[in-house]
């Protein structure tokens, strides 16, 4: 996610506005988009500063925290599908959210090679 513009050239945009320039002069003097501007603006006379917004979840929602517990989980119940290990885990959790945890964990459903299909011969090869 890219860095919200600075404070400095949003109160210097603000400034510009309220000094009676056009929202399209200053968003082609800035290289801000003009429905950018008009936020600002906005939020402006609403709440007296054009501050970016601060402290908001980044990423998915973290209901997965104790990845011991996690790991114990899917081992417990590796013989499930991802939708009935969604719905046994405590906290509501999506079947995508739940595959995302398995991967991050390195949780496989991958199926091993038995002995007998290892050794098994290939067929003779016909000749002409």
């Amino acid at each position: 996610m890219p860095a919200p513009y600075s404070l400095d050239l949003r109160q210097k945009a603000i400034a510009a506005i309220e000094s009676g320039q056009s929202k399209v002069v200053v968003s082609r003097l800035l290289g801000i988009a003009r429905s950018t501007l008009t936020a600002w603006h906005h939020q402006y006379r609403r709440e007296g500063n054009v501050a970016p917004k601060s402290g908001y979840q980044q990423g998915h929602s973290h209901k997965i925290t104790d990845w011991e517990e996690f790991r114990a989980f899917a081992n417990a119940h590796g013989d499930k599908s991802q939708a009935e290990m969604a719905q046994l885990w405590p906290v509501e959790i999506s079947e995508d959210t739940m595959g995302r945890a398995l991967q991050r964990i390195g949780f496989t459903r991958k199926k091993e090679l038995s002995l007998r299909r290892q050794g098994r011969r290939t067929a003779p090869s016909r000749q002409h």
